[in-house]
């Protein structure tokens, strides 16, 4: 029964019918097959259990993260700004929201070089950055992502956000309470006709932040080539279920007498920290969803291994070695797993063992920012070693020889000696210098 059930479901979701119904039956089926994936990729546990590991590491970073941003801008004058927003990302916890504003304030405010010494200070930073490595881990996760930024980059890009994040984010709130003072901009406040409207949009405001601050980090965070466009829908998916997440926790806590009366004072930490995960999960949600406008190929197999025919991995190996041998020869290029990931078009998830087995050879090497070197002179790479590294390389073996049937034994030289017949003597560099000739 069950079984004939989930063929029926798979059928509407995976089947073409619905689409015979036009745009929106085109729309409703895209729909269903994004929930179908995020449901899927929550119930197998990934998910929950990073935005738990981010619920911990935000206890330990909030205020660091928080005193880092008042310190930039204490300078500009508006740090009050700050803990407003912060007071509105708290708002569905209604009055124990306000509290724990008013504890994270005065916690804040006791943190000071002088009371920290150095020591206090590094691990202020340290957590702070910790904070922001935790969601790009969660993020490449996601995204497919196998290597994460270097060191060097992390701590540049990380500070970067720390600096400007908080200044943008109250930029953009002058520039919203600027409009607000404009005399067209009143009038239509106190428009019969658009009055409703506009104060509708004032309402609103906070959630736009919320789905741009998302849109950026879905964008910026993973170690991947994120279109802006892809960014967008998850953003704009991710502040929809955080506007409703709000709305849904807000009613759950107004109808939760009884549970607070049980737990007294623990009560406010149990709520913080159930809000606290909700929002991580959203935000993973929002990510997960823009990952699969950017690769529907993924929308039905997940998170499954990608598995390559040795014909794929032969060429995929070619490909690398030549990308590869291209940005080398010139000198305004350089390349690396991302950048192959968008040249080929495939995630770099199903590059990254190719290229640690060519690696391993000594085919491939690194610089100190992640770039992809040829491992030795290019017209010591043959290609007959490239080939050999998916082909030969890696085998387990066993104790004993294998016996093969004299038929299949001469199928199998055959097949090498055309393949060595192929390539011949013919290195990288040969390859290289055909493709320069033909252009």
């Amino acid at each position: 029964m069950m079984r004939e059930l989930g063929k029926k479901i798979d059928e509407l979701v995976w089947g073409e019918k619905l689409r015979e119904y036009g745009l929106a039956g085109r729309i409703l089926t895209g729909v269903m097959r994004n929930l179908y994936a995020v449901l899927r990729d929550i119930f197998s546990g990934q998910l929950t259990l990073r935005s738990m590991s981010l619920v911990y590491t935000t206890l330990l970073s909030v205020v660091p993260l928080i005193a880092f941003s008042f310190a930039v801008l204490k300078g500009l004058g508006v740090a009050e700004q700050l803990e407003a927003r912060l007071a509105t990302v708290l708002e569905p916890l209604g009055q124990r929201g306000e509290e724990i504003t008013n504890q994270i304030m005065m916690l804040v405010e006791n943190v000071n070089g002088s009371v920290l010494g150095g020591l206090g200070l590094a691990f202020f930073i340290y957590t702070a950055i910790s904070m922001i490595e935790k969601i790009e881990e969660s993020f490449n996760y996601v995204w497919y992502v196998s290597k994460p930024r270097s060191f060097a980059r992390r701590f540049t890009e990380y500070m970067l956000v720390l600096l400007i994040g908080p200044v943008a984010i109250v930029i953009a709130l002058g520039a919203i309470a600027s409009l607000q003072n404009e005399s067209i901009v009143q009038w239509l406040a106190n428009n019969a006709v658009f009055g409703p409207l506009f104060a509708a949009t004032t309402r609103l405001t906070p959630y736009l932040l919320v789905t741009g601050v998302f849109t950026f980090m879905y964008w910026y965070m993973p170690n991947a080539n994120v279109r802006f466009r892809s960014a967008l829908i998850g953003g704009i998916a991710g502040g929809f279920l955080w506007a409703t997440a709000g709305v849904i926790f807000a009613a759950f806590l107004a109808n939760t007498t009884n549970i607070q009366a049980i737990y007294a004072s623990f009560a406010i930490a149990i709520f913080a920290l159930i809000w606290l995960y909700l929002n991580w999960l959203i935000l993973l949600i929002g990510a997960q969803l823009a990952f699969y406008f950017q690769n529907p190929a993924y929308l039905r197999i997940g998170r499954r291994e990608p598995r390559l025919s040795n014909a794929m991995r032969e060429r995929l190996a070619l490909n690398i070695m030549l990308l590869v041998g291209i940005a080398f020869r010139d000198s305004d290029k350089s390349i690396d797993l991302r950048e192959l990931s968008r040249e080929l078009r495939i995630p770099s998830i199903t590059i990254a063992p190719i290229i640690a087995d060519l690696e391993s050879g000594g085919l491939l090497t690194t610089n100190e920012r992640d770039m992809l070197l040829p491992g030795r002179e290019m017209s010591r790479i043959s290609l007959a070693d490239i080939l050999d590294v998916v082909r030969v390389d890696g085998e387990t073996g066993s104790h004993r020889d294998p016996k093969w049937n004299a038929l299949v034994e001469s199928i199998g030289d055959s097949v090498d000696a055309a393949v060595q017949q192929t390539i011949s003597n013919r290195s990288l560099s040969n390859l290289l210098d055909e493709l320069e000739t033909k252009a």
